[in-house]
């Protein structure tokens, strides 16, 4: 995949159809471009995510997975080309691993918040669902390298896991759903 752009506006995409990396014009709504759009998606909200101040461990990991999600890009774009393999599903698996191991049982569900780091994290990890929702779209049509599926489930997974390590790294705790609220009482109304 050595492909580079040169011109940014081709004005080739006015008719609603985009370049694939085969050069293949294919609509721009078309199941693969939305896969496609979602990864990129995801890799910004990682580069955004990467802007609060992290361990220097963690922005490693996030650091590679920016170019895991590059890769994977590359391989929607091209149909047919395999870059991503189970290597790097395990990677993620073992640092899945090693934060999990630092944070206690979950007894609650958590929702998103806790320091603007965590929440960062929940938010990549919203979007890493819906990139891997539009990536099951896509494989239900064309074929799809299985580790891009796992990669990305994967990696839903260990934003969970880092927002609630960062949130416990900074002393913080996690923010817990307190169930379904009471109704009010006659007098209260």
């Amino acid at each position: 995949m050595s492909i580079r752009v040169s011109i940014v506006s081709t004005r080739t995409g006015d008719d609603g159809t985009t370049g694939l990396g085969d050069k293949r014009r294919v609509p721009k709504d078309a199941p693969r471009i939305a896969a496609l759009g979602e990864v990129d998606e995801l890799n910004s909200a990682l580069g955004l995510w990467r802007t609060q101040t992290l361990p220097a461990a963690i922005d490693a990991l996030l650091d590679q997975i920016q170019q895991d999600l590059f890769d994977l890009g590359g391989e929607l774009c091209i149909p047919g080309t395999q870059v991503l393999s189970e290597n790097q599903v395990h990677a993620l698996d073992e640092a899945l691993t090693h934060y999990n191991a630092e944070l206690g049982p979950l007894t609650e569900f958590i929702l998103p918040g806790g320091t603007a780091a965590a929440a960062h994290a929940h938010m990549v990890r919203t979007v890493a669902r819906r990139a891997e929702r539009s990536v099951v779209t896509l494989a239900r049509e064309e074929s799809v390298n299985a580790p891009v599926l796992h990669y990305l489930n994967r990696l839903s997974d260990l934003c969970f896991v880092l927002a609630r390590f960062l949130n416990r790294s900074a002393g913080v705790t996690d923010v817990l759903w307190r169930g379904p609220t009471a109704k009010p009482t006659p007098e209260q109304t």
